[in-house]
């Protein structure tokens, strides 16, 4: 199943994709995308609807971010074995966790707005992982039941904010819009293997990211498990995963985004998403 939210920001309503490929909307079923509804069960509540009888939705409408009432958006650094070797860096031996700021979170159509200041704006297409149920001290082999889906996310990162600015990463990930998520939250029954997803990322329609997450260091029920070790995982945080190599920084020499780049992201199975870079 894929679920969306639809309509202007801070004001979408819940929706899904039909067998045909149509938006329909389920604001006349249930509140949001998130909390209950994501759960195993609102799940399958869900799967009992006719989508047929549902209203039809514009397919030109904005979509917003896939899912609501997050809690947590938590990243995990290096995750790729051949994007930490384009960085010059060891492949970590515990999962790297930064956060992104809340405020980063919008629509997967939305434009990258290049903060004041930045020179080094850098785009990180990246798997998604959507919590559906609280976890905490959850084992490896339970963690999956805790997984609502999956989508993509844009990690966009102003390298010399993270890097070259003092302390932690967090500043150089968490200006507006740098969060772009969805266009769907896919439920984990629609996607037999997490980490067997092609990823792609193009700038300006120029391949700069291919690769699948089966590059990735630490997998999903690892990292949902490691996770919840340290914190509780509600309903509704989404876990980005890492990114495979390509980035801008990573280029010799280094590239990065300008105002007026357009930038078009996808993960097998999960859609796709499109970005023009804009200055604040």
């Amino acid at each position: 199943m894929k679920l969306l939210r639809f309509g202007p920001s801070g004001h979408e309503r819940p929706g899904l994709i039909d067998a045909g490929g149509k938006i329909r909307d389920l604001s006349g079923l249930v509140g949001d995308i998130g909390g209950e509804v994501i759960s195993d069960a609102g799940i399958e509540r869900l799967r009992g609807i006719d989508a047929r009888n549902l209203p039809e939705v514009d397919p030109s409408v904005r979509l917003g971010p896939c899912v609501a009432g997050t809690s947590k958006f938590i990243c995990i650094g290096l995750n790729y074995s051949d994007h930490a070797a384009e960085t010059g860096m060891a492949v970590p031996s515990e999962p790297i966790i930064f956060m992104k700021a809340n405020s980063a979170i919008c629509g997967p159509d939305d434009p990258i707005i290049i903060p004041r200041g930045s020179e080094k704006t850098d785009w990180e297409v990246e798997l998604g992982v959507v919590i559906g149920a609280r976890a905490k001290y959850v084992s490896e082999a339970d963690a999956m039941r805790h997984v609502a889906g999956y989508c993509v996310v844009n990690d966009v990162s102003e390298r010399a904010f993270q890097a070259e600015r003092q302390g932690q990463w967090t500043k150089g990930k968490s200006c507006d819009n740098f969060g772009q998520t969805g266009p769907w939250l896919v439920t984990r029954d629609e996607i037999a293997d997490p980490q067997a997803l092609g990823m792609w990322l193009t700038v300006n329609g120029e391949t700069r990211q291919k690769g699948s997450t089966a590059t990735m260091v630490y997998g999903v029920a690892h990292l949902v498990s490691y996770l919840s070790q340290f914190m509780s995982l509600l309903p509704g945080d989404i876990v980005s995963t890492g990114t495979p190599p390509g980035v801008g920084m990573g280029m010799k020499p280094p590239v990065f985004l300008k105002p007026g780049d357009k930038v078009a992201l996808g993960i097998e199975g999960l859609g796709e998403q499109n970005q023009v870079c804009v200055t604040d």
